[in-house]
């Protein structure tokens, strides 16, 4: 057993054990890319990706690298007058506002709606819902209609009809 199957053994990372998998097939049982890939049920292009790493990078180019997201660009003086600003206004604000307020405040910072939504929720403030409002109510014809006494018919009166009785007794 070689170092690289014992290493491969120990992984516990599922992808990362499956790149080693590859690479052992590939480059220590000198079997064909397009037949691993194929045993793997991943496409030669992915095998292919994942050699060059091993063969660049060697054990560490088989694992996933940390995904860096964009880096907060605010300083903490510019997002305290923005949070103050926004904790003492009496009114609600939208995102599109908020954006307004982090360019007009930071200088020409931007970000997308959604990443601004994050943000306020990260300093803290909620969504303000608001309340619905039925569109199909009861209109004014409506309730009149259900106002009418029960012997008119749209303001006609409705005739007294006799009961009949029935034939069969």
């Amino acid at each position: 057993m070689t170092s690289f199957e014992r290493v491969c053994r120990t992984e516990k990372d599922a992808k990362t054990k499956e790149r080693m998998l590859l690479v052992l097939n590939v480059v220590y049982c000198g079997k064909i890319v397009s037949q691993v890939a194929r045993t793997l049920h991943k496409s030669k292009g992915w095998a292919s990706q994942w050699l060059k790493r091993y063969r660049e990078k060697g054990l560490d180019g088989l694992k996933d690298r940390p995904e860096d997201g964009r880096h907060y660009q605010i300083s903490k003086q510019v997002e305290y007058r923005i949070r103050k600003t926004l904790k003492e206004s009496n009114t609600s604000w939208t995102t599109k506002q908020v954006e307004e307020l982090i360019i007009h405040e930071s200088g020409g910072i931007k970000y997308n709606h959604n990443y601004i939504y994050c943000i306020v929720r990260k300093w803290g403030f909620k969504q303000k819902v608001p309340m619905k409002a039925h569109v199909n109510t009861a209109s004014k014809e409506k309730e009149d209609f259900k106002k009418r006494p029960s012997d008119t018919w749209y303001g006609y009166p409705i005739p007294k009809r006799k009961l009949c009785h029935s034939i069969f007794r």
